[in-house]
């Protein structure tokens, strides 16, 4: 486990202290939570720009592809 030096803005230390009081979990605890759901997130985030950028780059061929196979069906 790391150390971490943090610096929160004043309102977010607030709202975090009350909750994890509400919540009855230890600081350090929600934190981490926080941070693993923030980073599950923006993974997904990263996942689906990627695919969108691969999808792009092969819809022009997969069009193509369609369309041989509409030939083929057509003919049959």
């Amino acid at each position: 486990m790391k150390n971490l030096s943090l610096k929160l803005e004043d309102d977010i230390f607030q709202e975090t202290e009350r909750i994890v009081r509400k919540v009855k979990k230890n600081r350090n605890r929600y934190i981490n939570e926080a941070i693993e759901f923030y980073n599950r997130l923006h993974k997904r985030r990263l996942l689906s720009k990627q695919l969108s950028k691969e999808s792009k780059m092969v819809s022009k061929d997969s069009l193509e592809i369609l369309a041989e196979f509409e030939k083929l069906h057509d003919e049959d």
